[in-house]
């Protein structure tokens, strides 16, 4: 078991990305690394902080669902940023940083990443990791934008037990990044793609994202708290929104609370 170092993760950094992180917390133990974020007080408020943590004792996925994360076998990671845009205007930012997740896996050789809409990583057709974004402040003010990353490393057998869906980590396509190295890998693409995004928008993610599409042109089945519908996938628009093709006529579905399965 390789445990989380702080030395080490900020010296795999770039000088450029380390000089823009404000503060970088590595805890033992913690509820929620996006909880801890969007809690956190002081001066560096309004600069970037990181979160890492051993395990998350109530770690969250999207709709409620819960995270799992047992000790020392996978990496639960968060960052904090201000966004001085409208709150529409930050709603392909979930997706442009799956892509920048999966350019920090490629950095590590790993290969055959895709992204299930609007933010599930997947690698071999299984769920290898997520991203929940988790917003406060706005209201003519800057929106402060924690965004959390759950990447399976080494997931043991009976700490997968509980997920709903099936599911892979690093260890069996045979990777072995190292948890430290792994970190500061996203940490510097995460952080590279904020900034980015600060000033493109989605759109220059857009075609990076498509080509990582894992539901591009396939029926899938959306799911909201109330009903159910099916459609065929065709991409994302400018915003980040999917377009669905019911019925020969395409719609734009914004994530809210929906949920997107591939149809069976």
């Amino acid at each position: 078991m390789e445990l989380l170092d702080e030395q080490r993760i900020l010296n795999g950094l770039p000088a450029v990305v380390r000089g823009q992180l404000h503060a970088l917390s590595v805890l033992r133990e913690v509820d929620s690394t996006n909880r801890f974020l969007l809690e956190a007080e002081g001066p560096g408020g309004a600069g970037i902080q990181a979160c890492v943590a051993e395990t998350q004792t109530a770690g969250r996925g999207r709709r409620g669902r819960s995270w799992v994360s047992p000790f020392g076998a996978n990496l639960y990671l968060s960052v904090s940023r201000s966004f001085s845009m409208q709150s529409e205007s930050l709603q392909g930012l979930s997706l442009t940083v799956g892509v920048a997740v999966a350019r920090a896996m490629r950095s590590i050789d790993v290969q055959g990443i895709a992204l299930k809409w609007p933010n599930d990583i997947q690698l071999g057709g299984k769920k290898l990791g997520g991203i929940l974004l988790e917003m406060s402040g706005g209201s003519g003010g800057p929106w402060r934008v924690v965004t959390g990353i759950g990447v399976n490393i080494h997931m043991p057998e009976d700490g997968g037990a509980n997920i709903d869906q099936p599911w892979t980590d690093l260890a069996s396509h045979g990777a072995h990044p190292g948890r430290n190295r792994l970190a500061s890998r996203l940490l510097t693409e995460v952080i590279i793609a904020g900034g980015e995004f600060i000033e493109t928008g989605f759109e220059a993610f857009r075609r990076e994202w498509e080509l990582l599409d894992a539901l591009h042109d396939r029926e899938v089945m959306l799911q909201g708290d109330a009903s159910s519908r099916r459609g065929i996938a065709r991409g994302v628009d400018a915003t980040g929104a999917l377009l669905l093709e019911v019925d020969g006529q395409r719609e734009r579905i914004v994530s809210g609370d929906i949920s997107v399965r591939e149809a069976r």
